[in-house]
């Protein structure tokens, strides 16, 4: 198996093989991502193909500073922040859960059967509390929450993906994990105790 560096260099040269390669490794990390940050299953495997049809677009670009796939990262996360900022301007975000996105939490997770099902309900609401707080926050606070704490990327990789200074993307994370929390005690959904998002 090639490695990443190799894959790259023979899609620039207009492998699209080797550019299917870096995608099919990259695909389920970026749908993950798209769909923290809209909500919305349709809205994040589109912004997953624009963010790799970017990609292809832009490969020239890409100098190798970091990693394709931090670099993908930062492509798929500023067509989510465009697609938000244009959303809000046109409507306010939704704040319903449809059954489709009730299903993909299903799919993307598997059952523990050894749960009680009084147990697993309450998961549930709080796994929808969190979604509902998150889709609350500013793009920028959602943003690095959903690459920290659901996609569990670095600082140091996080800054890379958002040209970042390591401290801001600290105190981003901090001022986001408060206004989270600010949320979902003002909701009572917590009592205020710090918790884990996922």
């Amino acid at each position: 198996m090639e490695n990443e560096r190799e894959l790259v260099a023979r899609a620039k040269k207009g492998d699209q093989e080797a550019f299917g390669v870096l995608v099919e490794a990259n695909q389920g990390r970026i749908y993950n991502l798209t769909l923290r940050m809209t909500g919305s299953p349709e809205d994040a495997l589109d912004l997953s193909q624009e963010a790799f049809l970017n990609a292809w677009r832009g490969l020239d670009k890409f100098q190798g500073d970091s990693s394709f796939s931090t670099w993908l990262y930062r492509l798929a996360s500023n067509a989510c922040i465009d697609f938000l900022r244009r959303e809000k301007r046109r409507r306010d975000i939704s704040m319903t859960v449809s059954l489709d996105d009730e299903e993909e939490g299903r799919q993307a997770e598997l059952p523990d059967h050894r749960q009680s099902p009084q147990g697993e309900l309450e998961r549930r609401e709080l796994r929808e509390d969190i979604r509902r707080g998150l889709m609350s926050l500013s793009e920028e606070h959602r943003q690095v929450l959903v690459m920290r704490e659901i996609n569990g990327m670095s600082y140091a990789e996080i800054g890379a993906a958002l040209e970042l200074e390591e401290g801001t993307v600290k105190s981003r994370i901090a001022r986001a994990r408060l206004a989270l929390r600010k949320i979902l005690v003002k909701d009572g959904n917590f009592s205020g105790a710090p918790s884990s998002i996922t």
